[in-house]
């Protein structure tokens, strides 16, 4: 595989050209990411996003012809493997609650520092949920706990894994849960970062989903971790 195709391939999606050129030109000083398409509302996004298969896409929310929100959702259900981060000016509780339930993966607002914007491209092209604002935090745990009292009604253990977690993976499910990524996981457990992708790879398999925040929502849900 060459260092081209290793690169963490990104889709700008926002109303505004500056925001976009602004955005674009940070990414494209980094030697791990590339910008691959731009968009100016969510049916731009939806029909680019089918074209070129981004890793991830920044999304606005508030765009004419289709919502930030409104894309998302038809994304991810398209697109599961693509990760989105909604990109926003305004810290709103409803915003945040709307972005998890359509499959967003993290929260930024547009004020964040440049770097901590590349940290939650890289996090969120691993599969990591990112919703680090004190709005957000709040948000998606009004959703978890929507969650759980969605299933209140259902019968006992009704969830199953398809194989046991063993202990270590009980461990690294219990990270993920903190929202760490595989170095910092690999670093509290003292193990390797590869016998920690191994783990998580794993977890995934035995849970029966696509990525870490599905992971993370239904072990919070049928209280695999407390």
């Amino acid at each position: 595989m060459t260092e081209e195709q290793t690169k963490i391939r990104v889709v700008l999606v926002d109303d505004q050209t500056m925001i976009r050129q602004g955005l674009g030109y940070v990414i494209k000083m980094q030697s791990d990411m590339e910008v691959v398409g731009e968009a100016a509302d969510g049916i731009e996004a939806i029909e680019l996003v089918q074209k070129v298969r981004p890793d991830v896409v920044l999304m606005d929310v508030q765009m004419p012809n289709c919502s930030g929100i409104e894309a998302t959702r038809e994304i991810v259900k398209q697109l599961p493997q693509t990760k989105v981060l909604i990109l926003t000016t305004f810290d709103v509780k409803n915003y945040v609650v709307e972005g998890i339930r359509a499959g967003a993966v993290g929260y930024m607002l547009k004020d964040a520092d440049s770097q901590e914007m590349l940290d939650l491209i890289r996090r969120a092209s691993q599969g990591a949920a990112m919703f680090h604002t004190v709005t957000a935090a709040k948000a998606l745990a009004e959703v978890l706990k929507e969650q759980e009292q969605d299933s209140a009604g259902e019968p006992e253990g009704s969830f199953r894994l398809l194989e046991e977690l063993t202990d270590r993976e009980m461990d690294v499910l219990l990270q993920l849960t903190y929202g760490y990524r595989n170095d910092l996981i690999a670093k509290h457990l003292h193990i390797s970062e590869g016998t920690v992708k191994t783990h998580v790879h794993r977890i995934l398999q035995k849970m029966g989903v696509d990525d870490r925040t599905q992971a993370v929502a239904l072990a919070l849900r049928h209280k695999l971790v407390k």
